[in-house]
């Protein structure tokens, strides 16, 4: 089983949660700078394909699929949830960082 994708998805995931709590990261630092609506478009991309990926699985093992097994059905599902888990709460972190900014006296 491939888990390159989640384990990219994941550490770009992390990266933006420390860049919403206002830690520089070691990619940010080497590259001069990253476009943060490009990393969380790509992290949030990355979050509907596991999901779409472990339904698909999920499907082809309801309808009796042979190469399709039990346990790859059951670990792909988990990483979905805990990946769109990570993701919300990211978006929290965001929402929150925002909403201290707003109520900021100028």
């Amino acid at each position: 089983m491939d888990t390159r994708g989640i384990d990219q998805m994941l550490s770009e995931l992390r990266a933006t949660s420390q860049v919403a709590a206002g830690k520089p990261t070691q990619a940010a630092s080497a590259a001069g700078g990253t476009d943060f609506g490009e990393v969380l478009k790509s992290a949030i991309d990355q979050v509907s394909s596991a999901q779409m990926q472990a339904q698909e699985m999920a499907k082809g093992f309801s309808a009796g699929d042979p190469n399709v097994n039990l346990q790859d059905v059951m670990v792909n599902l988990q990483k979905a949830s805990l990946s769109f888990q990570q993701m919300v709460q990211v978006r929290n972190k965001l929402v929150t960082a925002y909403q201290d900014m707003m109520n900021m006296s100028v």
